[in-house]
């Protein structure tokens, strides 16, 4: 019984987690942001950083790049 019971589930974690990337990676830019914002809170500055270069590097021309730019910027100011 147990093995039907996960012979479902496993089918429809999977189509979850398909939905759930395809959703991040068109608004991957925004996630990055929030998630360096999340990191700052937390007083990971180390890895606020990284995420921030992160945008810079692969979303140049979304409008987290500027935000992310300043915020780098105010970080180094510190």
């Amino acid at each position: 019984m147990k093995t039907n019971i996960f012979a479902c589930l496993i089918p429809l974690f999977m189509t979850v987690c398909l939905f759930s990337f395809t959703a991040c990676s068109e608004n991957n830019a925004e996630g990055l942001f929030k998630t360096a914002q999340f990191e700052e809170l937390q007083n990971n500055r180390e890895h606020a950083e990284i995420l921030y270069k992160e945008i810079l590097a692969n979303y140049p021309d979304s409008e987290y790049s500027k935000k992310a730019e300043k915020r780098l910027s105010e970080l180094n100011d510190k």
